[in-house]
């Protein structure tokens, strides 16, 4: 069993929590938090313990530290526990400076243990249409066009769909600033019409072999009924396209996968905020919701046990590092 502290109080430290409660044989954990209020907050949200201090914390033994600090702060917390002497699975961005990705850079060839816990490529739907890639079903990547998660997130997807390691690119960028009803929250369905500004950040990528990569992404998109996400990546023997392969098989016949229909219109006086969620994954865009997201996040920590061991790593700090320095990029661009 792996034990882990989470260091850190937010939206996105209780995916760690939940994760630990709802794999209770593979793990253990526990909270570091800065305030009373924030630790019996995470106790009531997810179940799990909460301290105060990082002696009360090391008392607990972890195997690592989990780093779910706000991402100004990532790269200096993970730091701290390095030199305390513990590997660090950190949050996204890695570092949110060249800076501190220099610094984090320089413990890591000292020999730290750095993994980020980017975890789209694991999510199942995505890690199925990589594997196809990676197969060669669609032939060589030569594009994909990512409207589906923002920035660093978006980099990693980028990189493993074209292949493309430690390629070399350039980035040339606009953003649009339009209204836009919004529909949805962490909360709950929005139905009363309001209208905000959505920010949306559009973005050609050019690598140095010829190959690109599209960028369209505004935050709106993560909790919408009117905003899809799409990714498509395109080869020379086919595409893949949000839940579709379209390719060539063996004796260079196309095939396709089916699509499910959506619920008739007569019956939608049944609706419910979970079948609007569930509904999402019958249309042909991407659904990608946070049980999803937590099982992607139990797949990582799974894996730091044989990192651990001396094993390869669930998330190189390289790539990590080139997520982050995309994301810097990107905005210098904008």
């Amino acid at each position: 069993m792996l034990s882990y502290v989470i260091v850190g109080s937010g939206y996105r430290a209780e995916y760690f929590g939940r994760v630990a409660q709802t794999w209770p044989a593979q793990f253990r954990a526990l909270f570091l938090c800065r305030s009373e209020e924030k630790a019996e907050k995470m106790k009531r949200h997810t179940g799990v313990d909460a301290v105060l201090t990082a002696e009360a914390a090391e008392a607990f033994r972890p195997d690592f530290a989990v780093i779910a600090v706000d991402r100004g702060h990532v790269a200096d917390v993970a730091a701290e526990w390095l030199e305390r002497g513990y590997p660090v699975v950190t949050e996204t961005p890695v570092g949110d400076t060249e800076e501190k990705l220099e610094r984090l850079q320089r413990l890591e060839e000292n020999g730290a243990k750095i993994v980020c816990c980017e975890q789209y490529h694991r999510q199942p739907i995505l890690a199925a249409g990589l594997e196809a890639v990676r197969q060669g079903k669609i032939g060589t990547p030569q594009t994909v066009y990512i409207s589906l998660m923002h920035d660093y997130h978006a980099a990693s997807l980028i990189r493993r769909s074209l292949l493309t390691g430690k390629e070399n690119y350039t980035v040339t960028a606009m953003r649009q600033v339009s209204p836009a009803a919004e529909t949805d929250s962490r909360y709950g369905a929005i139905l009363d019409g309001r209208v905000t500004q959505e920010v949306r950040d559009l973005a050609l990528v050019k690598f140095d072999s010829g190959k690109m990569a599209f960028y369209d992404f505004a935050p709106l998109q993560y909790r919408s009924y009117i905003r899809s996400r799409h990714i498509t990546v395109r080869g020379d023997r086919g595409e893949w396209s949000d839940t579709t392969l379209y390719a060539l098989d063996e004796k260079h016949q196309p095939f396709r996968q089916a699509l499910m229909p959506e619920i008739p219109e007569r019956y939608r006086c049944l609706d419910t905020q979970y079948l609007r969620d569930l509904r999402k994954t019958w249309r042909p865009e991407l659904f990608l919701d946070t049980l999803q997201d937590e099982y992607a996040l139990a797949t990582l920590l799974l894996d730091m046990e044989e990192y651990l061991s001396g094993g390869p790593s669930p998330y190189p700090f390289w790539e990590a590092a080139e997520d982050a320095r995309f994301w810097l990029r990107l905005q210098a661009a904008l």
